[in-house]
């Protein structure tokens, strides 16, 4: 990145705002980080990664603009392939163990109905 003395008003004002985005995407990204942590439900996990993913990519692209390079904005698109292939996994194994935690409740019930 070359620091360019020449930059006119209106490019200032865009780096500026720029880094403004980039700091609100960061504290929303540590917002999400916390209810992807406390939960409290295993739904709440999954759409708090999966928006942490987004807000990730986001940040990338805007600093593709705000570096001017253009390879950003690839591994923004790499970054987003993996970060909904993450989703999808998670949200997998959420519905094995639920279905795994639903089949024992019924069995237990029909033991209990049975006695």
């Amino acid at each position: 990145m070359e620091i360019q003395k020449n930059l006119t008003y209106l490019e200032m004002a865009h780096k500026g705002i720029y880094w403004l985005v980039l700091f609100l995407l960061a504290a929303m990204l540590f917002a999400c980080l916390i209810r992807a942590v406390r939960g409290p439900r295993i739904a709440d996990r999954i759409v708090a990664v999966n928006m942490m993913g987004t807000m990730v990519m986001v940040m990338i692209a805007v600093m593709a603009l705000l570096l001017r390079e253009s390879y950003l904005v690839d591994i923004c698109l790499i970054y987003a392939m993996v970060s909904f292939l993450a989703v999808i996994v998670l949200a997998k194994v959420y519905m094995g163990i639920y279905e795994e935690k639903r089949k024992k409740a019924n069995e237990t019930e029909q033991e209990d109905n049975n006695r």
